[in-house]
């Protein structure tokens, strides 16, 4: 085992126990001197960005073996069980991914691969023609709504916590941002232009150049 998986295995079992995980007690438990963890990580931060992504990872890694899903609302539906699944089952790391402040910078990688997996399963509805509001807006409420769920469920104790209280959530925004049929079935040039804009990046025939502005007057008429 390399020093950088000692490292982090040893921060996530103190993570799990809800010890403090500093430079101190990270190299005490790795069997490792302090200065490693800087040569490697460079500071604390990247030692909790590093930890956060090898969490959800190992998650993924088993959750990802589950069959596909045909309907694209179901997928978003599984979607939103995973994530609650996952921080009520590693409530301080879900807390690390979704809470440490990042004012003048991007997300977390860890938050930004769970991101980038929503937005994914979010296009296949827009694709669908099931989207009502543009891809943006859909995905950040789910993310908002489903964080927020999570967040909310992992502050209660287990004994006080509402079964009813996520799927009742994921399913007011699911109706929120989607339909039952296609909505380019319905009169409107928004409707169209969602469909479009989802099916935009495999339109063959223009340049880089004509797809951005294509896209910026679909956003427009969607919006």
């Amino acid at each position: 085992m390399t020093s950088r998986t000692r490292i982090i295995t040893a921060a996530l079992e103190l993570l799990a126990k809800g010890e403090a995980v500093s430079t101190r007690a990270v190299s005490t438990a790795a069997g490792v001197q302090p200065p490693t963890i800087y040569r490697l990580f460079g500071d604390k931060d990247g030692l909790l960005d590093a930890i956060a992504v090898q969490g959800f990872s190992d998650y993924l890694a088993v959750k990802t073996a589950l069959p596909p899903v045909t309907d694209p609302l179901d997928d978003l539906r599984q979607g939103w069980d995973l994530n609650v699944e996952f921080g009520l089952a590693n409530p301080a790391l879900y807390l690390l991914m979704n809470t440490r402040p990042r004012p003048d910078g991007p997300p977390s990688p860890a938050l930004a691969a769970s991101l980038e997996m929503l937005s994914a399963r979010v296009r296949r509805v827009a694709e669908a023609g099931r989207l009502r509001v543009p891809e943006p807006l859909a995905a950040g409420l789910i993310h908002a709504a489903g964080s927020g769920t999570t967040l909310s469920l992992i502050a209660t104790p287990v004994s006080e916590r509402d079964p009813a209280l996520s799927p009742t959530a994921r399913e007011a925004v699911i109706a929120a941002i989607s339909t039952d049929r296609p909505v380019s079935r319905t009169p409107g040039p928004a409707a169209v232009a969602t469909a479009l804009q989802a099916a935009l990046p495999q339109v063959e025939g223009l340049t880089g150049a004509e797809k951005s502005l294509l896209g910026e007057w679909l956003t427009r008429i969607s919006g």
